[in-house]
């Protein structure tokens, strides 16, 4: 049933039809549920069993105990927000709701036993919960890449109603389709006015501003992603929420500043409102200091273990084309800095000349060039371009201080002669021989996809999303995707 109309249009939803999301999703989260108590399970019975094969009394007490906590251990898990939908395949979310159950139980525990003086629970608390943690984390890990297999191919999807303006939806579906493992799908839009035949690449247009509780309704969705638009203020978008609640449908509002998140982003009441107050990023300090350190320590045993592997792959360069087996190219570093870049030769000698005769043949857009199938490369240097191996002595620049391990990708002098103000903000950084890009499609990325990441790295960086750009990237380069 609908009451009024417009923009002050509520639905008020009866009987509202199940939708299939919800029971995929009630079907996931019971497999987490057994599958976390099972991983306690089996750390409870491999810590007694360990004990009991080592000829050490257990009492009935610590029998009785083990299995109590492993009743507690989902407890535990879902009061620290480990069965929440808004997780279900979110890698980090994920994995700090599941830490920060394990931990609490850890800490209830020994706490517990200290005031108590129980010495039979010091083995759960230094063996089985510690195991039951590492078990269920890798458990989630195989989960969540098993639900990114299937989000791949379109099944265990959200759908989601785009609320905005042409460009910024068609962004957004983009967006969705190149990252499916995210779980959202448009499959439909509201627009301003009645503008009802514009194309949004195959996302039907189902209604205005105030329709969209409606088509929610119709289409039984299971989101409403409203992008930044100033006709829907405030009042407009509170309206909103309270039609969809009775749904339960959520319910997502992207900011201005769509780059800017994270620990830089905190909402403050400030005379009775609530504002959003975004911090300054560090490019110096303690935090830059640490970067530097964990760079050039890491580059450095990198360079000691690699040793080898890379003595094997110069000769294997020399041997089959003429030439040195390291390319030395001019880049651009922090603060516009010029600094000579190293890698492994992928390209006949004289590649720099023959690019004149292969401009009209560039596959990319703006100042970047690229070729699929490049005339220049090697048959050894089309394998080392697949799985990143050229790149690998750049670890001596990061060693000399003068590239990061992830950052910004490293441009020539040219292509920053032609770069625009927002572009420059890339050189705010020093660049990385990895980093969102390479995460993110590598080559296959147009040139403005490229810069935003890239800009979405210099706002947002921070060690944690270093160490995870760092495991991403091993998964990408052996799989050789986006890469020529």
């Amino acid at each position: 049933m609908r009451v009024g109309t417009g923009e002050s249009a509520v639905v008020l939803l009866e009987a509202v039809p199940r939708r299939a999301s919800s029971i995929w999703t009630r079907a996931y989260l019971r497999l987490l549920l057994s599958g976390d108590t099972v991983c306690a399970l089996l750390a409870c019975v491999c810590v007694l069993g360990i004990r009991l094969i080592a000829g050490a009394y257990i009492p009935l007490a610590e029998f009785l105990l083990g299995f109590g906590l492993v009743i507690a251990w989902p407890i535990a898990l879902w009061m620290g927000g480990a069965y929440r939908q808004r997780a279900n395949g979110e890698g980090t979310e994920e994995f700090k709701a599941v830490l920060n159950g394990g931990i609490g139980l850890m800490a209830a525990v020994a706490i517990m036993a200290y005031a108590t003086q129980t010495v039979i629970a010091r083995s759960f608390v230094m063996a089985m919960l510690p195991l039951a943690l590492l078990a269920a984390l890798y458990f989630r890990y195989r989960m969540r890449k098993r639900l990114h297999r299937r989000r791949a191919v379109g099944d265990y999807m959200r759908q989601v109603i785009a609320v905005g303006h042409r460009e910024s939806i068609l962004d957004l579906v983009m967006q969705f389709r190149r990252q499916p493992y995210h779980g959202m799908r448009v499959v439909g839009a509201c627009l301003p006015g009645n503008a009802m035949d514009v194309d949004l690449d195959g996302i039907p247009v189902l209604g205005s501003f105030g329709d969209v509780a409606m088509v929610v309704e119709r289409e039984r969705a299971d989101a409403v992603a409203v992008l930044a638009c100033p006709e829907l203020d405030g009042a407009a978008l509170r309206r909103l929420a309270w039609s969809l609640e009775t749904a339960r449908t959520d319910l997502f509002v992207a900011p201005a500043l769509l780059d800017v998140a994270g620990p830089r982003i905190s909402i403050r009441p400030v005379a009775g409102m609530p504002l959003l107050h975004v911090e300054h990023p560090e490019f110096d300090g303690m935090r830059q200091f640490v970067k530097t350190v964990f760079d050039r320590l890491v580059a450095g045993l990198a360079l000691l273990g690699l040793a080898l592997p890379l003595l094997g792959i110069a000769l294997l360069i020399r041997l089959s084309s003429r030439g040195p087996a390291f390319f030395y190219q001019t880049r651009v570093g922090k603060g516009g800095g010029e600094f000579r870049l190293v890698k492994f030769r992928t390209m006949v000698v004289g590649a720099e000349r023959l690019k004149g005769a292969l401009l009209e043949s560039n596959e990319f857009d703006g100042v970047l060039f690229k070729i699929r199938n490049d005339p220049r490369i090697t048959r050894v240097g089309a394998f080392l371009r697949k799985y990143s191996l050229d790149e690998l002595p750049q670890l001596l620049n990061v060693l000399r201080g003068e590239m990061s391990l992830v950052g910004p990708r490293p441009p020539l002098p040219e292509e920053v002669a032609e770069y625009g103000t927002d572009v420059r903000r890339r050189l705010v950084v020093k660049p990385g021989m990895t980093g969102l890009w390479q995460v993110s499609g590598r080559s296959d990325l147009t040139w403005e996809e490229s810069v935003r990441l890239d800009l979405r790295y210099v706002e947002n960086w921070s060690l944690i999303l270093d160490l995870q750009i760092l495991w991403k990237t091993w998964s990408v380069v052996t799989r050789g995707e986006g890469a020529y």
